[in-house]
């Protein structure tokens, strides 16, 4: 059976993701069918690009989507338009409704100002050398 999913990609502290159809039986970060789209949590807010023509395509053949997956695409709104997809509507039109709605996202941030102003957490000992230096120095 043909799963759609995600597969981590980067690095151990940079992860992101692809969305792919792959084979129920093939691992998580192995063999896949063809990569649908990308995600990234890290960026703030998160980016979600997605292929949604071949992703109903895939869909409307018989695939499932992973719980991960799902919750993914209805994020995105994908999922809501594959039901006007069943029912009738054109695949041109919709896809065209997903890119405008991609862009009034803002999905072009990539970190929060507020990350960036923030003070760098200290250990306990770095707290009470700090102490120390500060009760010294007075």
């Amino acid at each position: 059976m043909v799963r759609i999913r995600l597969r981590k990609v980067g690095s151990r502290h940079q992860i992101s993701f692809r969305l792919v159809a792959a084979e129920s039986e093939h691992p998580r970060d192995g063999r896949f069918i063809q990569e649908l789209g990308h995600y990234n949590p890290r960026t703030n807010p998160s980016t979600i690009v997605i292929d949604e023509a071949k992703v109903y395509a895939w869909l409307k053949n018989g695939a499932q989507p992973s719980e991960s997956a799902l919750k993914l695409l209805k994020q995105a709104g994908t999922l809501d338009r594959f039901t006007r997809f069943k029912a009738g509507e054109a695949v041109e039109a919709l896809v065209a409704e997903a890119e405008a709605a991609g862009k009034t996202r803002n999905l072009s941030a990539r970190t929060s100002d507020s990350a960036a102003q923030r003070k760098p957490r200290m250990s306990k000992r770095q707290q009470a050398k700090a102490k120390a230096a500060a009760g010294g120095a007075a």
